[in-house]
């Protein structure tokens, strides 16, 4: 009988070696008559231990971890097919408390499935929430999305249901879903994670939204940094049209969902959705004015659903076990869980998905467990490079919606970022001007201008240059920025500036 192995086929995986790793147990398990069976998982995201190699126990899967190459005649020798003790030995995955105090709905597969098996998907509850759906009209399927409380998980946070409900009931012969999955803040990689650990979700995600609305066209707008994601997203595709859950009559249902894979060219500006619609079809990526909304009047001037990864992949769950069921998690209007990504000058970086209601200070020491460096955590950058920067004082700040906000901060698409005491915040509020200027559409004056000015400004305090006159300046700028843009680029980019300028003034040379 086969023992089965596990070694991540996730990017990061990857990029510290498990495709070597791989290939290392396949030659020794040869070599020493072993017969093994080799499962290309996802990763559980705890990546300060990949590569993570997982073997199938009578008690569970045991995990070794981080596994080089070169540990792997080693492992053999400890037996650990057979869940043998090693100085990589983690104990039973379940049991690693990184894993064990999060509470994964949206991640509950990640990690442990084949990503591309539709088999596996189908036997850890998959396509559940697609046999509910079927059996709903097109109402109740949107009322179960808007009882679950479920927001937006990229930027806005706006409600999931009242967006669909909007395309349910606008005119119009043909409706689109369309999936952003233009993830490009600094930070940020659950979206990716979804897509190349557990792409079925998505696919049955954006399935019951198209049944939901009277879509029968999907577009996934993918950032083309992801080639991982591209590959198994279309070959999850392929076989869940070879297995009727997308094409013509879904599972006999009469029902029609399409969907397709569509590359982006590397602009930031295309995450923001007006501007993603004009690139997919086929021109500059530029904001468009609104109204009208892509609700009413969207891709190719149709009624069209625009949600994030992480919102069209949790919709299955919701579906399966209810709205109410996933309502029960999180606290005040953020209900439900956020896949929280923990990035930059962590001990622990990687993916944790909690809960709406505990506090950045929980997850930087109990999950994140301090700075890599071992020095003091001096800041944190939470939403992507238009979020605003963190200091100490606000880390018992509660992680949700309202209580971000309320600290004129946004909790964006649930990116931390953290530096050390040595970080400069002067430098890291000119490069938030910078960031604006290069990636900026041009369209309005603000963004396009404003970012450049913003930038010099900022140049000429941190040379010392007339603080005076230069720091009202750069004030008055952020408020021409937040209230004169046309999008999110330019209305977000004094979030990181101000809030660097406020709570770091010595960095800018401001004393008293």
């Amino acid at each position: 009988m086969s023992i089965t192995v596990y070694v991540p086929r996730d990017s990061s995986a990857i990029s510290l070696g498990a495709d070597r790793v791989a290939a290392a147990i396949i030659q020794k398990a040869q070599q020493r008559s072993i017969d093994i069976k080799l499962v290309r998982n996802g990763s559980r995201g705890l990546f300060s231990m990949e590569p993570l190699v997982e073997v199938e126990t009578a008690q569970g899967r045991i995990a070794y971890g981080p596994v080089q190459a070169s540990d792997v005649a080693a492992l053999f020798d400890a037996n650990f097919t057979q869940g043998g003790e090693h100085a990589l030995s983690l104990g039973l995955t379940e049991e690693i408390a990184y894993l064990k105090k999060q509470e994964r709905l949206t991640f509950a597969r990640v990690g442990i499935t084949d990503p591309v098996s539709l088999e596996d998907y189908l036997s850890h509850d998959g396509y559940r929430g697609l046999a509910n759906a079927l059996k709903l009209s097109q109402a109740d399927i949107v009322k179960q999305v808007t009882d679950s409380g479920l927001r937006g998980r990229g930027g806005a946070a706006f409600p999931t249901g009242i967006k669909w409900n909007t395309v349910l009931n606008a005119p119009g012969e043909q409706k689109y879903i369309v999936c952003n999955a233009d993830e490009g803040d600094s930070g940020t990689f659950s979206d990716r994670m979804v897509m190349e650990d557990d792409p079925f979700v998505l696919i049955e995600g954006m399935t019951i939204a198209g049944i939901a609305v009277g879509a029968t066209q999907g577009y996934i707008y993918l950032r083309c940094e992801y080639p991982h994601a591209y590959q198994a997203l279309n070959e999850a595709i392929a076989k869940a049209h070879a297995a009727g859950y997308l094409g013509d009559n879904i599972q006999g249902s009469g029902k029609t969902f399409e969907l397709e894979v569509r590359l982006g060219a590397g602009a930031y500006i295309c995450g923001e959705e007006t501007s993603l619609l004009e690139s997919l079809e086929g021109k500059r990526g530029l904001v468009r004015f609104k109204p009208p909304l892509p609700a009413i009047s969207g891709l190719f001037g149709k009624p069209t659903v625009i949600n994030n990864v992480i919102s069209l992949a949790t919709v299955p769950i919701i579906l399966d076990k209810g709205g109410e069921f996933y309502r029960n998690f999180g606290m005040g209007r953020s209900r439900g869980t956020l896949p929280i990504q923990l990035a930059g000058n962590i001990k622990h970086g990687g993916l944790v998905e909690l809960a709406f209601g505990l506090t950045l200070r929980e997850l930087l020491y109990d999950y994140g467990g301090g700075s890599a460096s071992g020095r003091p955590i001096r800041a944190v950058q939470v939403g992507g490079p238009l979020g605003a920067y963190l200091p100490e004082s606000q880390f018992d700040t509660l992680v949700d919606y309202e209580s971000f906000a309320a600290i004129w901060a946004v909790l964006g698409h649930g990116g931390i970022v953290v530096f050390d005491d040595t970080v400069d915040m002067a430098e890291m509020a000119r490069y938030s001007m910078e960031f604006c200027a290069i990636e900026s559409c041009g369209k309005c004056t603000p963004c396009r201008i404003g970012s450049t000015r913003g930038r010099e400004v900022i140049e000429d305090i941190m040379a010392g240059k007339e603080l005076a006159k230069n720091v009202p300046l750069l004030r008055d700028l952020c408020n021409t920025l937040l209230n004169g843009s046309l999008c999110a680029l330019g209305g977000m980019t004094p979030y990181p500036v101000l809030s660097a300028l406020n709570h770091f003034p010595e960095d800018f040379g401001i004393t008293g």
